[in-house]
């Protein structure tokens, strides 16, 4: 199969232009678009729908894009091990997080990154809902959580210390939980699923939980800022993670409940990609970079 061929599809796929992606190869839109259609041939299947006013994407070319970017990813790493690629990082990367997280620590970064590799372009899904690695043909992500897909490689970018808080006017309104067992009785923020959490610390029980389902949870959100913010004016107890509420938390706009108390919640920041991808130079290097201003030694593990 030729690979520029299917660098071509790639690029189309992305643009939604076959003359743009042609031009960027180097090729005279009618050479482009001839190119593409040999591509189809040999495959037995269109790839993409073509009207005088607008290109997409067909069903089985969604289905064949991310076979046809491994396919390229292996050609450029078989390359680069015999010293045949170019030295220049470049390409789109196509990366996944939590949009509460990127807009906090990843995002006020992207500047540096994309002058320091200047032929790298970014596509960002930012979103707290969970999401497919595989099908959303992403090369890499941020996940917070335990890992437990098999098919995924990954790098630890830092611990994700999970911690009770309020704000103190819920507090004052409301009192103090004194013990676990104490927050049947509090109004609890839900993030997402409801899904009761372990608390462990001294004279913790099998039954020590946070636990909004069994305190009748009013309030369930699924976004991670948006849930901070319901804490912030008052709407109850939550839990969440240090990253997201250090600053408020040195400011007293949000105080630790059960501060002795320890989540048990087995979540880690980790940067993931299909086992299946070669990890490409532009991948490389934008884990490098994280890495290099984020996971050592976070500014919230460091207060």
């Amino acid at each position: 199969m030729d690979t520029n061929s299917l660098r071509l599809f790639v690029l189309a796929a992305e643009k939604l232009n076959i003359s743009a992606a042609g031009r960027e190869l180097g090729m005279p839109p009618a050479v482009a678009s001839n190119r593409l259609a040999k591509l189809e041939q040999s495959l037995g299947s269109d790839l993409m729908h073509r009207s005088t006013r607008k290109v997409a994407l067909s069903v089985e070319g969604e289905e064949f894009l991310p076979f046809a970017r491994e396919i390229i990813a292996q050609e450029d790493a078989a390359r680069a091990a015999l010293g045949l690629s170019s030295p220049q990082v470049s390409g789109l990367l196509r990366f996944a997080a939590s949009s509460s997280f990127a807009q906090l620590y990843i995002v006020p970064l992207l500047p540096e990154f994309l002058a320091r590799y200047p032929e790298v372009k970014l596509d960002l899904k930012l979103s707290d809902t969970r999401f497919d690695l595989i099908e959303g043909s992403f090369d890499l992500a941020l996940r917070n959580s335990a890992l437990e897909d098999s098919s995924l490689k990954f790098r630890k970018l830092a611990d994700d210390i999970r911690i009770l808080c309020a704000s103190p006017d819920y507090l004052s309104r409301f009192g103090h939980p004194k013990a676990p067992a104490d927050l049947i009785d509090h109004q609890l923020i839900a993030f997402q699923d409801l899904s009761a959490r372990r608390l462990t610390g001294p004279g913790a029980t099998t039954s020590s939980h946070f636990d909004p389902r069994a305190a009748g949870s009013r309030l369930v959100i699924d976004d991670g800022l948006s849930l901070k913010l319901a804490t912030l004016a008052g709407a109850g107890i939550s839990m969440n993670s240090l990253w997201n509420t250090y600053a408020e938390l040195e400011e007293g706009t949000l105080v630790r409940v059960l501060p002795e108390f320890e989540v048990d919640d087995q979540s880690v920041l980790w940067l993931v990609y299909p086992k299946s991808n070669v990890l490409t130079a532009k991948v490389r290097v934008f884990i490098d970079f994280l890495l290099e201003k984020i996971g050592k030694g976070p500014v919230w593990e460091s207060r």
